[in-house]
């Protein structure tokens, strides 16, 4: 008899397995060989954060996930668009403008495909420059040249707008963040205006090697972009942040968040998103800024629909996604 049982048990649980094999199978049957995610320039906490994500859905998933060196959220936001990236990350600022057909990439073109699947941190605005007394404040860099990112990223984007905005007049150099940090210590540009998840790995290379002061707009200056930007919110750099820094440094900054296109499947999608949002302790392994990558800030993504994997896995654990923003 007992013999009896433990064969019945040994065959249900054979079959049971077979049985969630299949639905395994099934479930992934429409998920691509490989995909692609769209980070930033290297030096850039988008590589660093990106290429670990992705690294880490590759390994738990067991998906051939690719992290692809760009310009940043406005190209990220491109290639998702055309296909040429299944995931990326974008600035919201950014986002908005591909959404509503603003892309300086791409005029006149609505990236109706981009969908939200999870909050990642916020973009500090922050320049770094030699400490030699010259370049202390925004104001100083008042016709010099300044590094300002890649072309197609957040600080390439909006730097040039800044300055603009408070009536300074630079030369602006677009770059990959390691190669402006290289072109700031041998004196080729006067100054590095950076956006990135703090700690920016290229700043902390830069005052590891030279002397150098790391700061944001003053005062009065961040009350006139909070007016300007809708998409900047203030913000501050804590002091032990950067080895140089004595004090907390005040500034603007700009929410991120994980995209998929909308063709990608929807069981894919929750996946991931279940992966990234129950793991952060994983994320923190991967940058600091992560410490921000929490499923209660989804609330900061107000116009950019949700990936339908994404709203089953945040309905699911209990947050609440607007009925507008359901994609």
């Amino acid at each position: 008899m007992l013999k009896t049982v433990l064969t019945a048990t040994t065959a249900l649980a054979a079959g049971l397995a077979l049985t969630a094999g299949t639905a395994v199978a099934e479930d992934r049957s429409d998920w691509p060989e490989a995909v692609t995610v769209g980070t930033a320039s290297q030096g850039g906490t988008y590589f660093i954060y990106g290429s670990g994500w992705a690294n880490l859905v590759a390994e738990e998933l067991g998906i051939n996930v690719g992290s692809e060196v760009t310009g940043g959220p406005v190209e990220n936001a491109a290639l998702v668009q055309a296909g040429d990236a299944q995931f990326g990350m974008v600035t919201m600022g950014p986002a908005y403008e591909a959404w509503t057909g603003n892309s300086p990439l791409a005029p006149g073109i609505e990236h109706d495909k981009l969908r939200a699947i999870f909050p990642m941190y916020q973009t500090a605005f922050q320049v770094i420059a030699l400490d030699d007394g010259d370049h202390n404040a925004l104001d100083d860099l008042d016709g010099t040249t300044v590094g300002v990112g890649p072309a197609g990223g957040t600080p390439g984007t909006y730097w040039p707008r800044i300055f603009d905005t408070l009536g300074i007049e630079i030369t602006p150099q677009n770059g990959g963040a390691a190669d402006l940090a290289g072109q700031l210590q041998d004196g080729l540009i006067d100054g590095f205006a950076f956006a990135a998840g703090i700690p920016i790995s290229a700043f902390s290379q830069v005052e590891a090697q030279v002397d150098a002061r790391i700061f944001g707009p003053n005062e009065e200056q961040i009350e006139v972009l909070l007016g300007e930007y809708p998409s900047l919110a203030p913000f501050t750099v804590p002091a032990d942040t950067y080895a140089s820094l004595d004090e907390d440094v005040p500034t603007v900054a700009m929410w991120n968040m994980a995209i998929a296109s909308a063709d990608m499947p929807e069981s894919m999608v929750y996946e991931i998103t279940k992966l990234i949002m129950e793991n952060n302790d994983r994320m923190l392994q991967i940058h600091g800024a992560a410490r921000e990558t929490l499923p209660e800030n989804f609330v900061f993504n107000t116009f950019l629909p949700w990936h339908p994997g994404a709203v089953r896995w945040f309905e699911e654990n209990g947050y609440d996604i607007p009925d507008d923003l359901e994609g």
